[in-house]
């Protein structure tokens, strides 16, 4: 397994395995505390795992939470997700960067989502399943949603969005989100 830096988004990396493959299908690690450490995350801060299986054009974000935030590893286990990390620190040298991501069950990557990024996808297959790894336990009361088609992130979803839960769709704008996250 390797670490890869994302330059668009300070802090953030793509975690590459190494699949073995053959007639039986494969087998990969998709987690390894050494590569983990040897960028400066501390492996033994995750507290929470979590998976979703969305349907095919399912949107899922914009999320982030106030307070000291939350970094989470986040893979897609089975099918292919359009994935998307903005960077929302304004102490941060890529503060209000976007960067874009196509995570995949093939390739089992996982990157590494900094505190204080809004992260969010949408699934390109029937159906896509995602893990997250969370840093701390998740507070309701700390959730942010931000409108996953503001114009200000000008997000380029490759699909229409098919489905989406009723707080994503209700999401206010980028601006009230920074105030909330602010405060």
């Amino acid at each position: 397994m390797k670490a890869i830096p994302v330059p668009a988004i300070a802090g953030a990396y793509l975690f590459e395995p190494t699949p073995y493959t053959d007639e039986r299908g494969f087998f990969c690690r998709t987690f390894d505390r050494e590569v983990v450490a040897s960028v400066g995350i501390d492996p033994d801060a995750f507290a929470q795992d979590s998976v979703s299986r969305s349907a095919r054009g399912v949107v899922r974000g914009m999320h982030l939470r106030s307070g000291a935030g939350e970094a989470k590893l986040v893979r897609c286990s089975y099918g292919e997700v359009f994935d998307v990390v903005v960077d929302l620190r304004p102490d941060s040298p890529t503060f209000r960067n976007r960067e874009f991501f196509e995570l995949s069950g093939r390739t089992q990557v996982t990157l590494y989502v900094p505190a204080g990024c809004a992260h969010g996808f949408q699934a390109l297959t029937e159906p896509a399943d995602v893990s997250y790894r969370i840093d701390r336990p998740h507070d309701p009361a700390e959730d942010v949603a931000i409108a996953f088609d503001d114009p200000e992130l000008a997000i380029p979803w490759p699909l229409p969005a098919s489905l989406m839960s009723a707080r994503d769709r209700q999401a206010p704008p980028l601006s009230e989100a920074l105030a909330r996250i602010s405060e």
